[in-house]
């Protein structure tokens, strides 16, 4: 039986490219850095802010310490306004908890409270783990299990959500179910779009009900 899913924030509950290529290309700015290559827009979809900024400093402390200390100062509401959900998110969820507890497990940080907020997410999430609870960022195991013991659930009735390949190590590492979102991560579980998950979990449950085995992150692929 599934009684929680874990969604990611970037690539799953709305697309974040521009809005994170914004803040980052801004904080550069701010220190006379180039702006973000074509590589590092990428990667900025899925990584830290703290993986961005210690990529781009190659090993220096001071500039990355500058970087951390610019980032800190920005107000985070314009790049908000960036994001692109699917569609309106709150009423979507809200089902979802109808039947599972919902967790969000991200590697963003300090944005997360006011990221809820913009979104009108306040009060969906049953737990929430990010970096900003001192854990390792993904593709470390770290949030997913934080989220999963803050939720209490056991990590075989928990299915993580994610649009990454290190989401998709992070899931296989904590041992628990994973669902790929779109076309940038491959699992053996993998939906077009966000729309499509309900009746995939909806299969994942009659398959755990019925005693078949579960193509899972945890089954060695």
């Amino acid at each position: 039986m599934l009684h929680l899913v874990i969604f990611d924030a970037d690539g799953v509950l709305f697309e974040s490219g521009d809005s994170n290529t914004a803040y980052y290309n801004a904080v550069f700015k701010e220190l006379g850095e180039p702006p973000l290559s074509p590589e590092e827009e990428r990667q900025a979809v899925f990584l830290s802010a703290r993986q961005v900024f210690e990529q781009r400093a190659g090993g220096d402390a001071e500039r990355m310490r500058r970087m951390h200390e610019a980032g800190a100062k920005l107000d985070f509401t314009p790049f908000f306004h960036l994001l692109n959900p699917p569609f309106e998110l709150r009423p979507f969820l809200l089902e979802l908890k109808t039947r599972y507890k919902v967790g969000l497990a991200t590697n963003r940080s300090v944005t997360v409270p006011r990221l809820i907020e913009h979104l009108n997410l306040q009060g969906v999430f049953d737990a929430i783990a990010c970096v900003q609870d001192n854990v390792r960022p993904k593709p470390a195991p770290d949030i997913v299990n934080l989220c999963i013991e803050r939720a209490a659930v056991a990590k075989d009735s928990a299915v993580y959500v994610g649009d990454s390949e290190i989401d998709y190590i992070a899931a296989r590492t904590a041992g628990v179910k994973f669902i790929g979102v779109g076309d940038r991560v491959k699992s053996p579980t993998t939906i077009d779009r966000l729309h499509d998950l309900p009746a995939v979990l909806a299969s994942i449950g009659q398959r755990a009900r019925a005693g078949s085995p579960c193509h899972c992150a945890h089954d060695g692929q």
